[in-house]
């Protein structure tokens, strides 16, 4: 019985533990990327060589582990992999580590909280997403969608004092010195990653789609990573043809991260998204995305030494009110509505006995 029960508690543990394990990565990413892109770094080979090493890692385990279970290749999904590429790996890279370099890690992690959000209005457009806007449940996923764009705004447009960690007052004077990063900065780097998580949102709305007629996540991430690579280079070659320099690699924070990112926040974060989405769906595996923003606020400010300020603080508030709205009216959808259809079209037992017994009586009466 102990077994069992430990065994229940492992599979339901799973997905839980996985989503974490995603959060931590994306935490890691925040930090390293943006280390690497105040060195320099260009964040158009960044996603070239990242989607490149993510293809490279997790090909060899495709070909052993489903080479008995991929499907054909047909033009859908052929085509289906080319816009995954493209949302993603391409333009949603390019734009959120634009964005971060205007921006904070800090900031970058906490705005993109509203990626559920987004994902909710783009699904509930395609009629993916059921609302009734009668009912709580839909009124809280809408409200909350609200409440977590306007956390958004709060974070980009209002500053507030500074709120002094112990730590980071040594980097306070110099960074109110230099001031690299104006109000007009802030807000052309919160459109560029607002832009990118809309990607973002629709690339998880068609890998779960995507997934159904293509179930080998292995496969179907190193095509994604292989095909992102391609394009994220041809990108990189009209964006920096004037710079070749942004090509070479060294033993720096720069090809960390395109190692790190390109191992754990491409080819693992992609598959394993995939798994999760499978079984908890698209919005859960963005609903833990305030613990990347703690830990991303915690590690900015000791590696990094950046500042928050009260409006960021406020505004990440209410994006994670708003945030949690909208997944307790997802949750709510989950509540099986077929329980009273249930009671309504399956007689219990008994009654279908009984029900039994009297038509035949009624057909022994009827021989008589």
């Amino acid at each position: 019985m102990a077994r069992e029960s430990l065994a229940k508690f492992s599979t339901m543990a799973k997905p839980y533990l996985a989503v974490i394990f995603l959060q931590f990565g994306f935490a890691g990413m925040a930090i390293i990327a943006k280390s690497a892109l105040n060195k320099g770094m260009s964040h158009y080979t960044f996603a070239a060589y990242r989607n490149l090493i993510a293809a490279v890692v997790i090909a060899p385990f495709a070909i052993f582990f489903e080479r008995k279970v991929r499907p054909k290749m047909t033009i859908s999904i052929f085509l289906k992999i080319m816009v995954l590429a493209l949302l993603e790996p391409v333009i949603d890279q390019n734009l959120y580590f634009a964005g971060m370099n205007y921006t904070t890690a800090t900031f970058t992690t906490a705005l993109c909280n509203v990626l559920p959000a987004i994902a909710f209005i783009l699904a509930w457009i395609l009629r993916l997403e059921k609302v009734e806007v009668r009912k709580l449940h839909s009124q809280a996923k809408i409200l909350g969608t609200a409440v977590t764009l306007g956390g958004a705004m709060i974070m980009t447009l209002v500053r507030g004092p500074n709120i002094g960690l112990p730590w980071t007052k040594h980097t306070q004077h110099l960074q109110t010195a230099t001031a690299l990063h104006s109000q007009q900065d802030l807000v052309k780097g919160a459109a560029m990653i607002m832009a990118g998580c809309s990607c973002w949102a629709i690339f998880y709305i068609l890998q779960a789609i995507t997934l159904k007629s293509y179930p080998a996540g292995l496969s179907l991430t190193t095509l994604i990573c292989t095909v992102g690579s391609l394009q994220a280079s041809v990108v990189t070659l009209v964006a920096e043809r004037k710079n070749p320099a942004v090509w070479a690699l060294h033993w720096d924070t720069k090809l960390l991260a395109y190692i790190y990112c390109g191992v754990i926040c491409s080819g693992i974060a992609y598959y394993l998204s995939g798994v999760i989405m499978k079984e908890k769906g698209p919005v859960f595996v963005t609903s833990f995305s305030p613990l990347s923003m703690i830990v991303v606020a915690i590690m900015g400010s000791f590696i990094l030494g950046e500042q928050v300020d009260l409006g960021k603080v406020l505004g990440a508030g209410v994006i994670v009110v708003g945030l949690y709205m909208v997944i307790w009216g997802k949750k709510q959808d989950e509540v099986p509505g077929r329980e009273s259809t249930d009671d309504q079209v399956a007689l219990p037992s008994s009654t279908l006995v009984k029900s039994s017994n009297t038509l035949k009586g009624v057909a022994g009466d009827e021989a008589v």
